[in-house]
Order: C-alpha cells, then structure tokens, then sequence
C-alpha cells in the first residue's frame, strides 16, 4: 500500500463532515464553544450620547473665552441623567458614562476648571472643541448589527461582548464525544509499579486534556490488553455510549500485536486510508463504524500527540462547525541547519526565539525520536519540511505549527 500524502489525506478525513447538532446555552456556559449561527445586536452601544471623562457638560460655544464662569445647574452621573436643558452660560456637573444633557456639546474636563465655594458655579480654564469627549450613540455598535459570526469559537472577548448586545443565551454546536482507548500489554496506568517489561501509559492524559481545550466531551476507556476480544468490546462501549469518534492509541501498524485493524473489523469497522507519508506518525488509521468515526493514533507518545494535532484537531473542530478547523502554519526562519528530507514530510520539534531584527526564529531539537516526551515537553513548535526538501542553511525560511 502506498503512502498517502499529509494533503490528500486531510480531505478524506474531513469529507463530508457535519456538526453533531445545535443547542442553546446560558451565557454563563457557552466560553469555549463554536456558534452555529450568526449573533446581532439586540441594541445600540451606547444608547446615547455618553460623556467619556469626569468634568461638566457645556455648550462649547460658552467657552470661545477663558476664563469664563458658567451656572451649574445639576448633575449627571451613570445610571442617572440630568432631565433639564444647558442653556447658555450654564453647564452641568457630569460623570463618565452619564448621558449628555440636552443642550449641551462637549465636556470639559474637571482638570481644566476651578469650582466656585458654593459649588453652584465653576470657571472653565481652557475651551473646547464641539463633541470633546464625547461617545456618540451608537460609536460601539448598533441595534441589529452582526457582531459574532456562525463558526466562531467564544472566548472572554466574545462573551462580554454578546453580554453588551444583550444576549443571555447563545446556541452553539454539541460538543462531541470522542471516546479513546490505549492498547497494548505493556502499558500500566501512573501510579502502578511497572513489570519489568513494562512501562507507564501518558497519551491518554494528553489526549484528554487536548479534546477539552478543543470543546469535546473527553471519554477514556481506559487500556486495553493485545487481545481482539477486549478492544472489540472497548469499541462496543463507545458506540452504546453514542460517541462521535473513537480514537485508539497504539496498535496501529503491522506487528504482530498491532490488532486494532482485527479487532475493529469484527464489528464492522470500514478502512478509510491508513500510512500516511509523514514522520513521525506514518501508521495513522482513519475510517469509521457505521456514523462512528474512528481514528487510529500511533503508540509512540511523540507520534501519537504530532497525529492528534495534525488530524484529530481539525476532525473535533469540523464536528462544531468551526470556521477553520486546522491549526495555522507560520512563517519563520531557522536557527539551525537541517538535512535533506525524504518521501515522508517532517515534523520536527523546535524551540522559538526572535531574532534582532523581529523574525521568529525555529530551532530543530537534537533529537527527533518518537518516544521523548521531555523533548517535546520542551519544544514550542514543529518545523514542517515537506517530501524531498533539500538542505536548508540557518536562515532560512520554513514553516511552523506552534504548539
């Protein structure tokens, strides 16, 4: 079987996606979800005209001459506006956010003035131009505008600002389940003492903590034996448990104790493409049990965690109608050398920094192997060298997928 490009091979896994469904969300619950439609205003911002400083509310005119002393008339603060008219030679007492009294056409700042003793006049020290500190209505957003669009994810940004539009429920796409499960004899969950042959299972924890970042519902089975009949049944449990994706860990490739291929098929697991020609990561899985997809992740950790980035995370944000599933490539230039590539596009580990003159600077680690998870640990991207690049010197440019 020949190995399928990193290119072709996300076009297969992303056909025909559709998000698992809508629901509507308090506010409150909606940070880290994807919109599944467009959000408007349901009001201007501000409402009204609004003073942007503490000061008072003049007629600009008043002050073609300073000093000049004007009647204060009374006081507007947020939350409580003055209902009467500036008419010349008048100003009123205002506070930030207070509506702008009728009337008047700027503010001026309380710095710029001297109070009288009785309060009931002030001396404006400095003129002012018309609409001095001023937030018309209407400067933020208004009534009926599209602000938030379908796709979207929602952070603190997005939050507070559908808060301001007046919204108090939003409705976003399900979160999907993804059910994983490590196999293999040799693995032991932390905490256990190891066999002699053994060692401790860690790509679970990772791959859990990745889907929640990514908005899913995690759902770890645990770890299975090499042995068909338990991974088989595994499976059974995730597809009773209405997962969207199962993932499997290990197993992948074509040892003899690689069974996830053997034991998925006997519930009916159709292969969508397997071998994909990159490193690390080339014995990939990808196809599905009935509307179940399934994913099937190499054993090394670094392989496994490289391949859930690549392809797990676009496959969980396509679930949600994201609006861009892949995780963005940027532009650096490298602070090593690095050899000729072969037919399997790379993924190098890298360490970021900034040159003198601004460029981020991408440094390959030593050690590329696929099982040194301190090394990716402290790595902060991964240098992309596509199939058959040539040497490249310090300096320059590549491709980057920060981590």
């Amino acid at each position: 079987m020949s190995l399928l490009s990193v290119e072709e091979a996300y076009k297969r896994l992303l056909a025909g996606i559709q998000p698992v469904g809508t629901e509507v969300v308090p506010l409150s619950e909606a940070n880290g979800r994807f919109l599944a439609e467009d959000v408007y205003s349901l009001r201007t911002q501000p409402p009204f005209d609004a003073s942007a400083m503490d000061g008072y509310a003049v007629r600009a005119h008043d002050l073609s001459r300073v000093p000049t002393t004007l009647q204060v008339i009374g006081t507007a603060a947020a939350g409580h506006g003055f209902d009467g008219t500036v008419n010349p030679g008048e100003a009123v007492r205002i506070f930030t956010g207070a509506p702008l009294p009728d009337g008047a056409d700027a503010i001026l700042i309380q710095e710029k003035t001297r109070a009288g003793e009785t309060g009931d006049t002030v001396t404006a020290l400095s003129s002012v131009p018309v609409d001095e500190y001023i937030r018309p209505a209407g400067l933020d957003f208004a009534l009926g505008q599209k602000l938030l669009t379908k796709g979207r994810r929602l952070g603190y940004r997005e939050l507070a600002l559908a808060a301001a539009m007046n919204h108090d429920t939003l409705r976003v796409a399900k979160r999907p389940k993804v059910a994983f499960l490590a196999t293999g004899d040799e693995l032991v969950p932390p905490g256990e003492e190891p066999g002699p042959d053994q060692i401790v299972a860690s790509n679970g924890f990772a791959l859990g903590a990745m889907l929640a970042d990514l908005g899913a519902e995690p759902v770890d089975l645990g770890i299975a034996p090499d042995a068909a009949d338990v991974i088989a049944d595994k499976a059974r449990s995730a597809i009773d448990g209405g997962a969207h994706v199962l993932v499997t860990l290990g197993g992948a490739s074509v040892g003899d104790h690689d069974l996830v291929q053997t034991a998925l098929g006997d519930i009916g697991f159709e292969l969508g493409f397997w071998r994909i020609a990159m490193v690390p990561g080339k014995p990939l899985i990808s196809g599905h049990i009935g509307p179940m997809r399934v994913l099937g992740l190499p054993g090394n950790p670094v392989s496994s965690i490289v391949c859930a980035l690549l392809f797990l995370h676009p496959l969980v944000r396509a679930l949600q109608g994201a609006s861009e599933v892949h995780r963005p490539e940027e532009t650096a230039v490298l602070g090593d050398p690095v050899g000729g590539n072969g037919e399997r596009q790379a993924y190098l580990r890298a360490r970021l920094s900034f040159s003198r003159s601004g460029h981020v600077v991408a440094t390959p680690v030593s050690f590329q192997d696929s099982s040194l998870l301190a090394t990716l640990s402290g790595a902060d991207a991964l240098v992309i060298r596509p199939p058959f690049a040539p040497p490249a010197e310090v300096g320059s440019p590549c491709k980057i997928i920060r981590l």
